[in-house]
């Protein structure tokens, strides 16, 4: 039966496009995903943040006015002063009121690495939001695994359904012939017809079911989905590839590294340059002021050496908090590749279980259709009731139940162990 299933599914090939694969479903899940479009903010995001690091290369300006009163100024002595008068020399001295009006300029030329490091932290720290978004999208394909599957299910539900409501109609047009012919009692052929109208309303909720879960798949992939392609698994093992939770760590140790080298940038002296100018009073030339107390324009340009040695106070601590954060890392790999592996065990395990109960299923089934048809044939004698060919027909259908169910579930066990894995 197995085998039969397998070729009918490699004959069913060309009409697949009719339906939709469960990669399909899973792609256009992703698409359709509102996370999905989280990516292009934060792209943006660490490109704006990046730009405005750079923009720490752009000159500085700053305007400045002030206006100040003093309770002293620089004067001369009275002795000069006497001089002064006795020479005609009217030397007021400076006010006290002072006024400016500004601008400050300045030009980094050297910052030892750090808008640099700072750029490469800005980076790193949108790969981690990057791949943590990645984990998010992934775990969207466990999610349709379950959707896809359970429609999978109730879709063979519903054909045996129709299988069970054709063997129970035909026995019920031999019941009513017979009960025509006087060799069988009315209830005999009531008893049947109740169970097939059972059935019908098992239909029923199987296609309630049915279009309740089409439209949750459809509106989760944003696609109408319709029929299902049971998947056809190949026998090529595909290599395994990284899990994103792996990656996101991974994004979390380059982030670090960047952080780590951005303290030595701190350490580094910084040069620059700068321009001043400011127009108010007291201007550069005091003496002048003291004597005229007018308003001037005054400048001066420069280039500044600075070197601050504060982050040596906090430096090893720092160092300290991004190791702890790297050892934090490792824990979370070490944890999740622990419990990934008892997964896949988990998995393997059901997948093997399943593939025995399958062994015996077809068998089984043949079983039960022999005594089911067995069982017809002695109520065509009378030798059993209608009980009796119910119960066998039920305990056949519960067979070929249990034998979808076992199918189904071993394909989703495989793709679950698929996703454990990330081949």
């Amino acid at each position: 039966m197995i085998m039969k299933r397998i070729i009918w599914g490699l004959m069913m090939l060309p009409m697949m496009a009719l339906g939709q694969t469960l990669e399909e479903c899973q792609q256009a899940a992703e698409r359709n995903y509102p996370l999905i479009r989280q990516y292009g903010l934060i792209e943006k995001t660490t490109e704006l943040t990046v730009a405005n690091i750079q923009k720490g290369w752009m000159p500085q300006v700053s305007a400045s006015a002030q206006a100040t009163y003093q309770s002293d100024v620089t004067a001369f002595p009275d002795q000069i002063q006497k001089v002064y008068q006795q020479m005609g020399i009217d030397m007021k001295g400076l006010r006290k009121d002072q006024y400016r009006v500004g601008v400050d300029i300045q030009q980094t030329v050297f910052d030892g690495g750090i808008i640099k490091s700072q750029k490469e932290i800005a980076r790193q720290q949108g790969e981690v939001q990057s791949a943590q978004n990645d984990v998010n999208i992934y775990n969207v394909r466990k999610r349709v695994n379950e959707m896809y599957f359970g429609l999978l299910l109730i879709d063979e539900q519903i054909l045996l359904n129709k299988d069970l409501q054709g063997l129970l109609g035909q026995n019920e047009k031999k019941l009513a012939s017979m009960v025509k012919n006087g060799t069988a009692a009315e209830c005999d052929y009531q008893n049947v017809k109740a169970e097939r109208l059972n059935v019908v309303q098992q239909m029923t909720s199987l296609q309630a079911q049915r279009q309740a879960l089409v439209r949750m798949l459809s509106a989760f992939c944003g696609i109408e989905v319709k029929a299902p392609v049971k998947p056809v698994l190949s026998v090529a093992q595909q290599q395994a590839g990284q899990r994103p939770e792996l990656k996101a760590i991974d994004a979390q140790l380059r982030l670090a590294d960047a952080q780590e080298k951005a303290l030595d940038a701190a350490l580094m002296p910084k040069l620059g340059v700068f321009a001043q100018g400011y127009y108010g009073y007291p201007g550069y030339n005091m003496f002048e002021d003291m004597m005229s107390r007018k308003f001037s324009f005054n400048g001066m340009i420069g280039a500044r050496l600075t070197w601050n040695i504060g982050a040596l106070y906090t430096r090893k601590n720092d160092k300290t908090k991004i190791q702890l954060q790297r050892e934090s890392a490792e824990v979370g790999r070490d944890v999740f590749l622990f419990n990934n592996n008892l997964e896949q065990i988990q998995q393997n395990e059901n997948i093997e279980r399943y593939k025995k109960l399958m062994t015996d299923d077809e068998e089984i089934i043949s079983l039960r259709s022999s005594i089911r048809k067995a069982a017809e044939s002695k109520l065509s004698h009378g030798i059993i009731d209608v009980n009796d060919l119910v119960k066998e027909i039920n305990s056949e259908n519960v067979a070929r139940v249990q034998q979808s169910v076992h199918e189904i579930e071993m394909l989703k066990e495989i793709y679950d162990l698929k996703f454990t894995a990330n081949n």
